[in-house]
């Protein structure tokens, strides 16, 4: 596995996870099957966000929850998905940010919802 002080590419990350994956997970589950689990894994993360930026409290039968911990099994199960479909996750995350760029270069300078109010 990878040097855990080194940075690590998403292209590196790919790798990494299909190395996992063929040394201890035996096989890749279905991409239909690691789609739900990204759901749950989305809705572990959304029930921390909950209760530790939005309005619900935790409950005594919570367990403690680690918000890295929770991104980083969304990503782990993302990066999946990536690996079963073809997506080279670098190649798309640079052209997303080209397309955003490209589209929104001006559109949240301009909003006024974003900039604090003058006093």
């Amino acid at each position: 596995m990878e040097n855990p002080q080194e940075p690590l590419t998403l292209a590196d990350l790919q790798k990494t996870v299909d190395q996992w994956i063929n040394t201890f997970g035996v096989r890749y589950f279905s991409e239909l099957t690691n789609l739900a689990i990204l759901m749950e894994e989305v809705g572990e993360l959304a029930r921390i966000f909950a209760r530790t930026y939005g309005d619900q409290s935790f409950k005594k039968s919570d367990p403690s929850y680690n918000i890295a911990d929770e991104m980083a099994d969304v990503l782990f199960v993302l990066v999946c998905l990536a690996n079963q479909t073809g997506v080279d996750l670098q190649a798309a995350m640079r052209a997303n940010l080209e397309k955003k760029t490209q589209r929104d270069n001006q559109r949240h300078q301009d909003n006024p919802k974003l900039h604090k109010p003058s006093i």
